[in-house]
């Protein structure tokens, strides 16, 4: 309470007394990683078709007020998300004409190649920015 430890009190004891009621610092490591669970988020979503979006949405919305990183990132997920669910409705409906799969195969392609290397980015601390999104939330 004054600072004293009694014999046999540890030093951690004593700042877990006098931080009580006050948040925990967070750490770089905790942003960073929040950051990459939204951008894979839409990998593992994706299972489920509105779970890519759904994914990155929640973890967005319950970290974007502590993490500033995670809100920067959890927005350019969502985004690309969003705009990759288009590109992959207008393909299901180019399959009439017969160019839609291969529209499909290559969109998944570039899906996971992209996702991957925005996870990469975001592990590292850096911001990344997908191609061809169109920016819903800003």
């Amino acid at each position: 309470m004054f600072g004293l430890t009694l014999a046999g009190e540890d030093m951690e004891t004593t700042k877990k007394v006098e931080n009580r009621g006050k948040p925990e610092p967070r750490s770089q490591s905790d942003e960073t990683m929040w950051a990459v669970f939204c951008h894979l988020g839409g990998l593992f979503g994706a299972m489920i078709p509105p779970g890519n979006i759904i994914l990155p949405l929640v973890i967005w919305l319950s970290q974007r007020e502590k993490y500033p990183f995670v809100d920067d990132q959890g927005k350019e997920a969502i985004n690309f998300q969003i705009s990759l669910s288009i590109y992959f409705i207008a393909s299901a409906i180019l399959i009439i004409i017969g160019i839609g799969l291969l529209l499909i195969l290559g969109l998944a392609v570039f899906a996971l190649i992209v996702t991957i290397m925005a996870a990469l980015k975001a592990s590292a601390g850096s911001k990344y920015r997908y191609p061809l999104t169109m920016r819903f939330l800003a």
